[in-house]
């Protein structure tokens, strides 16, 4: 009857450890795109932070405006002065949760679509967001993706009219996050 008692305890316990436990990446990678038919732009970050409680189901993300690198220094360096006003908001940050989150099973194998849903703040704008968002959990490792847009408008990035057929006004976001881990606390 121990034995059976000792087996089910450590069945058990990674099921434990997942309800009760913050994940963090510090290496996830968030880009945006602009399509129009003058000029396709790309962004890329790889230093997005987030932390997901994975009792609650609230999770956040930051990541330094600067961070973002473009394929002309140009266009960095207008996104960063004119656009997003780095110095003065120097981060992006999502606040919010995972919806359904009590139907991802941490410890089984699968890919799960879901939903994040929260409050996106960027240059100095905080607007409510849902985005659609997949987590996958493989040989123990749990990865998740989101994809969503922003209209600039809603930020209150102004681009200038001198290249206004440049840039869309609909920007088109992807958070990458290729593995989250157990979140040390000392």
């Amino acid at each position: 009857m121990k034995i059976i008692i000792v087996f089910l305890f450590f069945a058990a316990l990674p099921f434990c450890l997942f309800a009760q436990q913050k994940l963090i990446t510090k290496n996830a990678t968030v880009s945006f795109y602009s399509f129009t038919p003058v000029e396709n732009i790309e962004a890329k970050n790889n230093k997005l932070i987030s932390v997901w409680d994975t009792a609650t189901s609230h999770i956040e993300f930051s990541v330094l405006i600067k961070g973002f690198e473009f394929e002309k220094a140009l266009m960095q360096e207008h996104f960063n002065e004119d656009y997003l006003e780095s110095d003065k908001y120097p981060k992006a940050i999502f606040k919010g949760s995972i919806v359904g989150a009590h139907k991802i099973y941490l410890t089984v194998a699968g890919s799960y679509t879901t939903a994040v849903t929260g409050a996106l703040t960027l240059h100095g704008i905080t607007k409510q967001i849902t985005a659609p968002a997949i987590i996958i959990v493989k040989n123990k490792a749990i990865s998740a993706t989101a994809t969503f847009n922003i209209l600039l408008a809603d930020y209150a990035i102004k681009v200038p009219s001198l290249v206004a057929d440049n840039i869309s006004k609909n920007i088109l976001i992807k958070i990458v996050v290729p593995s989250y881990q157990p979140f040390a606390t000392k």
